[in-house]
C-alpha cells in the first residue's frame, strides 16, 4: 500500500536545520511521502539568517500543478510563505484540492526567526489571518507568533498575562479560533510558565488541555516548530482526528530534540527518526482544563520484563461486568474476583431510586469482601464512597462532567479509579489522574452502548499495553474465550466481558479462565514484549 502524501509548502534552509529539510525527516518518521514544495530560498547557517527570497508565484503555481496531476495530498503543511501573493496561491489550492476531496491544512505560522529576522511584514500577517486561518485545520504557532498574527485583537488582559508570565495561552487559542482555525495549538518552546516541563496548549473540537512532557534540556533546537507542524499534518494524512495527531506530534518532536546535534556554531538540529512512537517516555500528559498539569513520567521498559506486568496490589484478571446483585452473586461463585457494578441512570430519578442503588451497592460491596473480590462502582462515585466501596469506573465524559474541585476530592478519597479511553488524547488524559487501571475499547464492535469509536482490535491494545504506564484492561465486543485467549496475548492485566458471562456463568467462567492463562502464557514468550510502533485510528 502507497504511503499518504504530504505537500509541505515552506522554505529551503540552506544549513539543513529547519524548512523542507526538518520537515522530510519529519515525514520520514512517520512513514509518509513528503512532496517539497519550495516556496523561499533562503542564505543561512545555524548562527543567523543572512537573506530571504520567495519564489515567484508562477513557480509555486507551477510545482502545485504538477504534484495535483499525479501526486494529490491528503495534508498540506506550510512554513515560510515568502509574500502575500504566494498565500493567494496556497489559499486558492486548498480550495481547489477540497473539491475533490478532505484535505487537512496546518499552518505553521513561520513569522521570523529565532535569531531576531522578521519574514513577514503587516501584509503578509493580514493575508494570513483573512486567507489561511480560515482555512486551516490547525495551527501550530508560539506565544510570539499568536500574538503576532492576533494583533489588535489580542486583550490587553491577555498582553499583561504573557508580560507577568503567566498563562496566557488558552486565551490566545480562543480568539484564534474566533477567526475560523478549527483547531490551535501554541507550542511552549519559549515559555516558562512551568519550569522544566515543555507545556503546549491544544484547542480542538475533541479535547482541550495542555500537554506535558519534561523538557528536553539542549541548545540544540533549530527545526523544531517545522517538525512539530509537519509531524501533525503526518498524523492528519494517516488518519488521526487533530487531538490525537497533536499527541503524535508532541512526542515525535520531543524525541527529535532528545537527538537533536551540533552542526555549527550556533543551535544545531533536531532529528526527529522512526520509533518514537514505541517509547512510552514520549506519551505526554493531558489536562482536565487550564489548570497547569501534574506531569507524569513512564519509565522506559526492560527487555527483561515478563507480561503481564502488573503495577498495583492484585492482577484484574477476568473482570465481570454485571448489573444486578443476582448476577454479581453467579460470577463471584463461578470465581470471578474482580467484578464492575454498572447501575445506569435513568432519564428520571426519584428517591426511591437513588435509595435503591444505595442498597444495591452496600449489598454489592458485602457480597465482594466475603468473597475476596475486587468491586468497582460505574459512575457513582459518591454513592460507592458513602457505602463504603473502594474503587470506582468512570468514562470520560464523566470526569469532563466534573469541575475541577470534584475531581481533586475524588483523588484524595482513596477510591481506586478505572477510567475508560478510546483515543490517544484520551489516555494522556486519563494518567494524569494516577489510576488503578485504563480501559481500552472497543477492543471488537460491540452493541453494549452507541460509541462513535472505531473497534481498537489487537494492534492498538498492544500499544496501549506498552505505553500507558498502569494496568490496562481490555473491554468491548468480547464474547468468546478465543477473544479473550488473544487480548490476554497482549498482555493486559484485564480482560472484561459483559455478555459473555450472562448465560449459565458457573459453565462459561472456567473455559474464560483457562482462555486467559493460555493468553497470558504466550504473552510471556513475547522476550522483549511486541513493540507496535504506532496505533492505528480510532475516531472516523
Amino acid at each position: 500500500m502507497s504511503p499518504p502524501i504530504v505537500w509541505s509548502i515552506a522554505g529551503n534552509d540552506s544549513g539543513g536545520g529547519a524548512g523542507l529539510a526538518a520537515d522530510g525527516r519529519a515525514a520520514q518518521a512517520f512513514g509518509v511521502h513528503l512532496c517539497p514544495v519550495v516556496a523561499a530560498v533562503t542564505a543561512q547557517n545555524s548562527v543567523g539568517v543572512q537573506a530571504v527570497v520567495p519564489v515567484a508565484p508562477e513557480l509555486l503555481e507551477a510545482q502545485l500543478q504538477a504534484l495535483a496531476q499525479d501526486l494529490p495530498p491528503r495534508a498540506i503543511k506550510t512554513g515560510l510563505l515568502g509574500g502575500v501573493a504566494l498565500i493567494e496561491v496556497v489559499a486558492k489550492w486548498v480550495d481547489r484540492l477540497r473539491e475533490q476531496g478532505p484535505l487537512a491544512l496546518v499552518v505553521d505560522p513561520v513569522l521570523g526567526s529565532t535569531t531576531g529576522r522578521s519574514f513577514a511584514d503587516d501584509a503578509v500577517v493580514q493575508a494570513y489571518r483573512s486567507l489561511l486561518l480560515p482555512r486551516a485545520t490547525l495551527i501550530t504557532p508560539n506565544q510570539r507568533e499568536a500574538l503576532r498574527l492576533l494583533d489588535g485583537q489580542a486583550h490587553a488582559n491577555v498582553q499583561a498575562q504573557v508580560q507577568a508570565h503567566e498563562a496566557a495561552e488558552p486565551a490566545l487559542a480562543q480568539r484564534l479560533m474566533a477567526c475560523g482555525v478549527q483547531a490551535v495549538c501554541i507550542t511552549g518552546g519559549d515559555s516558562d510558565v512551568a519550569p522544566g516541563q515543555a507545556l503546549d496548549w491544544l484547542s480542538t473540537p475533541e479535547a482541550a488541555g495542555w500537554l506535558a512532557l519534561p523538557r528536553v534540556a539542549t541548545p540544540h533546537h533549530h527545526g523544531t516548530g517545522c517538525t512539530f507542524a509537519t509531524s501533525a499534518a503526518s498524523a492528519l494524512a494517516l488518519g488521526f482526528v487533530t487531538a490525537d495527531a497533536v499527541v503524535l506530534a508532541k512526542m515525535a518532536t520531543t524525541q527529535a530534540l532528545r537527538h537533536a546535534y551540533p552542526a555549527g556554531q550556533g543551535a544545531g538540529p533536531v532529528q526527529a527518526r522512526q520509533g518514537f512512537g514505541s517509547d512510552p517516555t514520549l506519551l505526554p500528559t493531558l489536562s482536565w482544563g487550564e489548570a497547569l498539569p501534574q506531569l507524569v513520567t513512564t519509565p522506559a521498559p526492560s527487555s527483561s520484563v515478563t507480561a503481564p506486568a502488573p503495577r498495583a496490589p492484585r492482577v484484574l484478571g477476568l473482570y465481570a461486568v454485571v448489573d444486578q446483585l443476582d448476577w454479581l452473586q453467579q460470577v463471584l461463585a463461578a470465581g470471578i474476583r474482580t467484578v464492575q457494578l454498572r447501575i445506569k441512570t435513568p432519564a428520571e430519578t426519584s428517591e426511591a431510586w437513588w435509595h435503591e442503588l444505595n442498597q444495591n451497592i452496600a449489598q454489592a460491596v458485602a457480597l465482594c469482601r466475603e468473597h475476596g473480590a475486587e468491586l468497582f462502582i460505574n459512575d457513582h462515585w459518591r454513592q460507592a464512597l458513602a457505602q463504603g466501596a473502594g474503587a470506582v469506573h468512570l468514562g470520560q465524559e464523566d470526569l469532563a462532567a466534573m469541575s475541577p474541585q470534584e475531581r481533586d476530592t475524588l483523588q484524595s478519597s482513596g477510591l481506586a479509579l478505572g477510567i475508560s479511553t478510546h483515543s490517544l488524547w484520551e489516555l494522556c488524559r486519563a494518567r494524569g489522574l494516577s489510576p488503578r487501571y485504563i480501559a481500552c475499547g472497543p477492543v471488537w464492535p460491540t452493541l453494549t452502548k452507541a460509541m462513535p469509536w472505531l473497534p481498537q482490535g489487537l494492534h492498538n491494545l498492544a500499544w496501549w499495553q506498552q505505553m500507558a504506564g498502569c494496568p490496562v484492561v481490555a473491554i468491548g465486543g468480547i464474547l468468546s474465550a478465543d477473544q479473550v485467549a488473544q487480548a490476554a496475548a497482549c498482555g493486559v492485566d484485564g480482560v472484561a466481558v459483559v455478555r459473555a458471562v450472562q448465560q449459565a456463568p458457573a459453565n462459561v467462567v472456567p473455559l474464560l479462565q483457562a482462555a486467559l492463562q493460555q493468553g497470558w502464557a504466550k504473552a510471556k514468550t513475547n522476550q522483549p514484549p511486541i513493540e507496535v510502533p504506532l496505533p492505528k485510528p480510532s475516531l472516523a
